[in-house]
């Protein structure tokens, strides 16, 4: 098993299109409303809560948008590969490639809040290889990491 794999990033429109394209091949509807939390969910900076998320979405949609129905979103994103949640941080950020399947390593500021998120399949691997000697199966390694960033230290 190779240390890293490949995959190809997107940004921008082209990561809403990608998003989109998922969530219509998982046989999901990209209605407005989901196009919005996911907009609002790639515009920012560091993980956001569905809070962030609804205060966000609120302001575009000029009406107040319940933060039980982005959580609903959230939920359905991460199923669907197109979000990623930050477990200690009660938090997700977009998956800029929400067409490829893999495991996460989150590398997460506790000054500024920011997660960057890395791929090692050497890893992840040998955590795979490790739950499935206990006996477990589908296993998908989260993995959070907690440091000073280089901006901040």
């Amino acid at each position: 098993m190779s240390g890293h794999h490949t995959h190809h990033e997107h940004s921008g429109d082209n990561l809403v299109e990608a998003a989109r394209r998922a969530l219509v091949d998982a046989g999901e509807q990209w209605t407005d409303m989901r196009s919005d939390v996911f907009s609002a969910l790639m515009e920012m900076d560091r993980p956001a809560s569905a809070y962030d998320l609804a205060e966000k979405v609120s302001a575009l949609r000029g009406k107040r948008v319940a933060p039980n129905s982005v959580y609903r979103i959230l939920d359905l994103f991460v199923r669907t590969n197109l979000a990623r949640r930050v477990e200690s941080a009660n938090a997700y950020v977009a998956n800029s490639h929400p067409g490829c399947q893999h495991d996460c390593i989150f590398l997460i500021c506790d000054s500024c809040g920011q997660a960057v998120h890395i791929d090692d399949d050497k890893l992840t691997g040998a955590l795979i290889a490790a739950a499935r000697t206990a006996g477990f199966a589908d296993v998908r390694p989260v993995v959070e990491l907690r440091g000073i960033c280089a901006q901040c230290s």
